[in-house]
């Protein structure tokens, strides 16, 4: 029904009717026909999100545990200190994206000459011109893809993987969008690539935290799983303290047991061996699962 920015948006309207609002401080606007396809629909971009690939490898969804893992300051400041000067530019995001996707990587021991793809949900909201309207709370997002081999994801250094997200995330143009609202209509509203793929979804930005339902701030706000549906491979980046009160961003992440441990030595071994397994700052994860 709704995207990260059109659920914070609901959620403050809530918020704000129950300390006694007679309206939402802003308005919905419903305005789906700003993201209709064209007429005639003409795919005009290159979108790997949607290839049709083959799995080499039976699925399973047996034995799949999840855990949350957090990224505070210095975590931060330890990846950024692994790219190259002229990368220095990129987000908070780029960085956790490219790490996790190399852990992952590593951590499913997926091999080298293997095609695997990293799906980054990117707001439209600002990507169109006009932008949409202020108070659209539908879907605006794509999730347009990196991808590269197995081997030269994890054998290059880590620049290569933050780079591949960073130029990513640039080719989500107006045009862009368009062309995926007409590959919907000219493939039959066809599902992402699920093979080999990895998608993470920036939520901590919104902040749910500060939605006041008359109590104060919120302990936690995001959400209490990883995955979409029945594709696991999702993660979703929400705000969060940690045990010693620091601020932080919180994922959790869902894979087989024996890929699970290799994951978090992977992590830990990104991070300098500073972090661990979330388990103190987030207690309702634990317990909703």
């Amino acid at each position: 029904m709704c995207d990260g920015p059109g659920y914070e948006q609901f959620m403050s309207a809530w918020a704000e009717m129950a300390r006694d609002a007679t309206k939402p401080s802003i308005e919905p606007a419903w305005r789906r026909e700003l993201l209709m396809a064209r007429d005639p629909p003409r795919i005009t971009c290159n979108h790997r999100e949607f290839e049709k690939v083959q799995d080499t490898l039976p699925s399973s969804d047996q034995n799949m545990v999840q855990r949350s893992f957090f990224f505070g300051p210095l975590d931060i400041a330890a990846l950024r200190r692994l790219i190259p000067q002229h990368l220095q530019h990129c987000t908070t995001f780029d960085l956790i994206t490219a790490c996790l996707w190399r852990c992952r990587t590593k951590a499913l021991q997926i091999e080298a000459d293997e095609d695997v793809r990293m799906m980054c949900i990117v707001n439209a909201r600002g990507r169109f011109n006009p932008p949409l309207p202020v108070g659209y709370y539908g879907n605006g997002f794509a999730y347009p893809a990196a991808v590269t081999t197995a081997g030269k994801l994890c054998r290059n250094p880590f620049g290569y993987a933050v780079e591949l997200i960073n130029k990513v995330k640039g080719e989500m143009t107006e045009e862009y969008l368009q062309s995926v609202a007409d590959l919907m209509v000219m493939k039959g509203r066809c599902l992402f690539t699920t093979v080999r793929s990895y998608i993470v979804s920036h939520l901590a930005r919104f902040n749910l935290r500060k939605v006041d339902f008359g109590w104060g701030e919120a302990v936690y706000g995001g959400v209490a799983k990883a995955g979409a549906g029945s594709f696991l491979g999702v993660s979703f980046f929400c705000s969060a303290k940690n045990g010693k009160g620091e601020e932080g961003i919180i994922f959790p992440i869902c894979l087989p047991a024996d890929a699970m441990e290799r994951f978090a030595e992977e992590f830990s071994h990104m991070l300098g061996n500073k972090n661990q397994p979330e388990t103190s700052s987030a207690p309702f994860i634990k317990s909703t699962l």
